[in-house]
C-alpha cells in the first residue's frame, strides 16, 4: 500500500513538471527576465528585450536540433520580442507610441490563430496543466480524448480561437482609441482595455471550451476508474466428463 502511494505521488509530481515545464521555460522565464533586466537592473527597453529573447531562441534551436520539431510557444515569444525590438525604434508621435503597445497583442493573436489553422492549437499548452492538475489518470484520459474524441479536439481549437480573436480585438480597440481619444485618457484606458479583454477571454473560452473539456476529461477519468475497479469474473469450474 505504502509503495503504491509513493509511486502514485511520484507519478503525479512528474506529470506536473511535464505539464508546467513549457509554460515556465517558454513564457515565465522570458517575460520574467525582461522585467528583471528592465526594472531591477535598469537596462533600456531595447536591451531588456534583446537579452530576454535569448531563452526562447535557445529553446527554438534546441527543439529543431534535438527533437526535429519547432517549439511553438518559444517561437511565439521570440517573435513577440523581435516585434517589440522593432517597435522600440518608433518614437516622437505620442499617439503612435500608444498604438505600438498593441503590436504585441496582435502578434500573439495572429500566432495563435495560425497555430489553429495548422492543427496545433497553441493555447493548449497553457490550458492543459489547469485541467490535468498533475494527475496521472487525468493525463492518460487527456491523451485518449485528444486522439479519439472529435468533440474534445474541436473544443481545444475553440479555446485557442477565442483567445486569438480576443487579443486581435483588444489590439484594434487600443489602436482606434489611440487615434480618436485624448492621449491622457488613453494612457490609463489602454490598461483597462487589456484587463477587460483578459476577463472576456477567460469567461468566453471557459464557457465554450475549457468547461466542456473539463467535463469530458472527468467523465473519461471516471469511466477508466470504474473499468479498472470492475471485478473479474472467476473462471467456471471444470467438471470431469
Amino acid at each position: 500500500m505504502t509503495t503504491n502511494t509513493v509511486s502514485e505521488s511520484q507519478s503525479q509530481s512528474q506529470s506536473k513538471k511535464q505539464n508546467f515545464a513549457p509554460l515556465i521555460m517558454d513564457v515565465a522565464v522570458p517575460v520574467g527576465s525582461y522585467y528583471l533586466f528592465k526594472d531591477a537592473l535598469g537596462m533600456s527597453t531595447f536591451a531588456a528585450l534583446a537579452w530576454s529573447s535569448v531563452p526562447p531562441a535557445v529553446r527554438t534551436v534546441l527543439g529543431v536540433v534535438k527533437e526535429r520539431k519547432v517549439n511553438a510557444l518559444a517561437v511565439l515569444i521570440l517573435v513577440v520580442n523581435v516585434v517589440g525590438l522593432l517597435l522600440s525604434f518608433v518614437s516622437g508621435d505620442p499617439r503612435l507610441m500608444l498604438a505600438k503597445d498593441s503590436g504585441v497583442s496582435s502578434t500573439i493573436g495572429i500566432g495563435i490563430l495560425v497555430s489553429v489553422a495548422l492543427g496545433k492549437p497553441m493555447m493548449t499548452a497553457g490550458m492543459k496543466p489547469w485541467l490535468v492538475k498533475g494527475d496521472a489518470a487525468r493525463e492518460a484520459a487527456w491523451a485518449r480524448l485528444q486522439s479519439g474524441s472529435a468533440a474534445f479536439r474541436r473544443a481545444e481549437r475553440v479555446f485557442s480561437v477565442v483567445w486569438g480573436v480576443v487579443l486581435l480585438g483588444e489590439c484594434v480597440v487600443r489602436v482606434v482609441g489611440a487615434y480618436t481619444l485624448p492621449v491622457d485618457t488613453m494612457v490609463w484606458l489602454g490598461s483597462v482595455v487589456l484587463a477587460v479583454a483578459m476577463v472576456l477571454g477567460f469567461l468566453v473560452s471557459g464557457a465554450l471550451a475549457a468547461g466542456p473539456m473539463a467535463h469530458m476529461l472527468a467523465a473519461e477519468t471516471n469511466a477508466d476508474a470504474d473499468l479498472g475497479a470492475a471485478p473479474v469474473a472467476a473462471p467456471a469450474p471444470a467438471f470431469a466428463e
